[in-house]
């Protein structure tokens, strides 16, 4: 069953009390004044409201239901929802709350239960409701929105209905509006496969706290990105969000970095906060795409104009100066006094022709290819300025030339007439030029994404295991684990006895790196577990007593021993298992640098071969890897195709939680696994 019934009813029955104050008096009232005629009201009197009939019970209607809001008390909740279903009713908004989110999960899972009895489908409970104003759907406790061509799923009801509230102010319309509360059958993912082929919604907004589905979410954002634009707010990147874990991995990525990892390669904008989601969707709202970087600013003050410059090149954009040919066509209609730079500064003379034809010449041309793709108009009004014959310039200039054209009017009560003008006639308003430019550079961000969004590659099945399969506990354990899946690994012995390792010295050779072995020991660094550079075979005998002596008898494994190796470079490369997205592939600078620079880019795993030159050029440390400087550069080809086999291993081993290899050395011909270690999940296949 599609959306179709949540979205377009013919029918609507609020169930709860229809005295006036209740949430079904309200709901009624608000579906009457917004312009929906077909309202019932069902609870345990009969009690309608308005001219809405009441009825006690959903089938005493008599006549088909499309849709039921739910606004009565959580303890009755079942029973109307049971009496819904009887009576034939799909699909039911359940704005009642009193269920998961104060740890009710027995009574939400009930809710479940009779919904897939009657084959009804749910948006809630705790929810703030639905909207869709093209059809004067106003089924919520919220503010009705004016019409418009955005829509908006938040996963909080309070902050969805304070943006409901700020709309009109904002200039913002709205098409769609979703609440979906503790999301037990329709969620986000649902309402964004809906959204992305809905004709009356030219951008979507999401507010997230959680992402439940993870990859599923991912799926339905690129479904989205393809076809328009979407602007998300995910809340939660304070460090008490970050997950507590062991590995070098595992701390570097928080679940704040992997929801932004997660994201690359959607197509969707993630922005700061409400302010920005409000600028971003009245851009892509009313503006024509932004295609390329060229920025024009034209002010009639110096000071907010070289503000709007800096913005604008921070954020990437190109504020060039205008051609010599246009400068002279600009000199013929400004004043001597006017910069023509860029920004373009009239000066307090600036007229409404000014505005007009600079903006058309140096948008359009006269060969209609003008030299930029978009400009901020800026005007900071002064009592004797008209902001209306201003405004009128601005927009004149903006229909000729059908490119993106933004403003900022600056400041209270003296633009007011202006503003409201620009806002008849499209063209959207900015309360600085530094928050117009940052618009223009994420609708350019967004015009260039759309053509990079890429599925993920498909994951590979889980490997047969051989009988008698152990998974590796210790590091040599987990080298010859890797040795085995043919991973660069350097020749190692494990030496469990100092006899032991005074033989495996000569077949290791000289000089060696001895290195302890235990179970108490995660960081071998940092208890001094790591012996370098032993010449002989006195320095084996000593370094193994020492390493011996760095834990209690009972905690001693013995050692692993290796050649020492020269690299160009240390590199981490590591796989963590997000609880909401899966594996994630980690790689940047390693050794001990690892967590001090903590120059490190992560992907969703698995990865092709673009994917892992992606991850690299993510870092910083990728413009040294290259060679600089005379420095040799290493072997790319060998660390890309490193990348692509670890970024599979939680695939084929479904027990992996986290696998760490750092450092990894980076050669000039071939990478080699300098230290290993994995973290089994907790109660996993041993």
């Amino acid at each position: 069953m599609t959306l179709q019934s949540f979205f377009y009813p013919h029918s609507v029955a609020v169930a709860g009390s229809a005295s006036e104050g209740k949430l079904g008096f309200f709901l009624i009232k608000q579906l009457l004044e917004g312009g929906f005629s077909k309202v019932y009201a069902i609870n345990p009197k009969g009690k309608g409201a308005f001219s809405v009939p009441g009825f006690r019970e959903a089938r005493e209607i008599g006549e088909e239901v499309d849709l039921v809001v739910i606004a009565s008390p959580a303890p009755t909740v079942k029973e109307v929802l049971e009496d819904c279903g009887k009576s034939g009713i799909k699909s039911a908004v359940i704005i009642s709350a009193g269920f998961s989110e104060i740890g009710n999960w027995k009574e939400e899972q009930k809710l479940l239960q009779i919904a897939r009895k009657f084959s009804m489908r749910l948006i809630g409970p705790n929810c703030a409701g639905i909207v869709n104003t093209h059809h004067r759907l106003f089924a919520t406790l919220e503010t009705r929105p004016p019409s418009g061509c955005t829509a908006f799923i938040s996963q909080s009801g309070a902050l969805g209905g304070a943006v409901l509230s700020w709309a009109e102010e904002q200039g913002l319309g709205f098409s769609k509006f979703v609440s979906y509360g503790n999301g037990i059958d329709i969620d986000d993912v649902e309402l964004l496969d809906y959204l992305a082929d809905d004709p009356e919604t030219k951008v979507v907004a999401l507010y997230l706290e959680t992402a439940r589905k993870g990859r599923e979410l991912l799926r339905a954002i690129r479904n989205v990105s393809r076809k328009k634009p979407l602007v998300l707010i995910k809340s939660g990147k304070s460090q008490a969000g970050k997950r507590a874990t062991l590995s070098h991995t595992g701390s570097l990525a928080g679940s704040d970095e992997v929801f932004d990892c997660a994201l690359k390669d959607t197509g969707a904008i993630r922005v700061e906060g409400i302010e920005e989601m409000f600028d971003l969707c009245r851009g892509f709202s009313l503006l024509p795409p932004v295609t390329g970087k060229k920025v024009l600013i034209v002010t009639n003050s110096g000071g907010p104009g070289v503000l709007t410059t800096d913005k604008a090149e921070e954020m990437g954009l190109e504020v060039a100066e205008p051609s010599a040919p246009l400068k002279e066509k600009f000199r013929r209609f400004l004043t001597p006094r006017c910069s023509l730079k860029n920004p373009v500064d009239f000066t307090v003379e600036g007229t409404e022709e000014d505005f007009q034809r600079t903006l058309a010449l140096g948008l359009k041309g006269d060969d209609g290819d003008g030299e930029y793709n978009s400009a901020i108009a800026i005007n900071v009004g002064t009592p004797f300025l008209d902001s209306v014959s201003l405004a009128r310039g601005i927009a004149s200039g903006a229909k000729e030339t059908g490119k993106p054209v933004l403003a900022s009017f600056l400041a209270g009560k003296i633009v007011e007439e202006g503003i409201r003008f620009l806002k008849e006639n499209g063209i959207p308003n900015f309360q600085t030029g530094e928050r117009a430019a940052k618009v223009i550079s994420l609708m350019h961000q967004y015009h260039i994404n759309k053509e990079k969004i890429k599925d993920l590659p498909p994951s590979p099945e889980p490997l047969r295991r051989k009988r008698g399969f152990k998974f590796p506990q210790t590091e040599p354990e987990v080298f010859q684990f890797l040795k085995d899946l043919r991973l660069p690994v350097p020749d190692f012995r494990f030496a469990e006895t100092e006899p032991q390792a005074m033989k495996f010295a000569g077949e290791v050779g000289f000089p060696l790196v001895m290195k302890l072995v235990s179970h108490s020991v995660v960081h071998k660094s940092e208890v001094g577990g790591v012996v370098l550079n032993i010449q002989d075979l006195k320095g084996v005998q000593e370094s193994f007593q020492k390493l011996k002596e760095k834990v209690p008898p009972g905690d001693f494994l013995g050692v692993t021993m290796f050649p020492m190796i020269s690299a160009l470079f240390e590199a981490l490369v590591g796989v963590y298992r997000d609880p909401q997205f899966g594996p994630v592939i980690a790689f940047g600078m390693g050794g001990i640098y690892t967590e001090i620079l903590k120059d490190v880019s992560l992907r969703l795993a698995p990865l092709d071969e673009e994917g892992a030159g992606f991850l690299i050029e993510e870092t910083k440390f990728s413009k040294i890897l290259k060679g600089a400087r005379g420095k040799k550069g290493c072997d790319l080809e060998s660390l890309v195709d490193l990348l692509v086999k670890v970024s599979r291993m939680p695939f084929l081993f479904q027990e992996i939680g986290e696998m760490d290899l750092n450092p990894v050395f980076l050669l000039e011909k071939g990478v080699l696994i300098g230290d290993a270690r994995i973290i089994q999940i907790p109660g996993g296949k041993k």
